[in-house]
């Protein structure tokens, strides 16, 4: 998947979409998610051009995977999941249904969320 820049995040990111923002670093944004799957469902997107954790990982610097990692548990912490529990969820690629070709993590907690899949014995 290549990077479009005309992604909803990175319109988001350059102030032409507008988002209920939970939290900004240098090299981060969070924001709440417009279909909620949980009570507290936030994504957190790296200001750089990244398609997925994959790209992310490979290409990024150190100091934007540092800043990047240290906002998501920021994020947690601010939005006051800590304490109870939350997930962490990056899609990558078709068979994951990635929908935007920009990097996000999903912060969802504020009640218990069950099993991540359904086990197929």
């Amino acid at each position: 998947m290549a990077y479009d820049p005309s992604n909803i995040f990175a319109r988001i990111l350059r102030g032409e979409i507008p988002c209920k923002k939970v939290h900004e670093t240098e090299h981060a944004l969070a924001f709440h998610d417009i279909h909620p799957q949980a009570p507290v469902h936030v994504l957190v997107i790296p200001k750089g051009s990244y398609v997925s954790w994959d790209d992310f990982s490979a290409k990024a610097t150190d100091a934007e995977i540092a800043g990047f990692v240290r906002a998501v548990g920021e994020v947690a912490r601010l939005v006051g999941v800590d304490a109870d529990g939350y997930r962490l969820l990056a899609n990558h690629g078709a068979n994951s249904h990635q929908e935007v070709p920009h990097l996000h993590v999903h912060i969802t907690g504020g009640r218990p969320l069950g099993p991540l899949l359904l086990r197929r014995d």
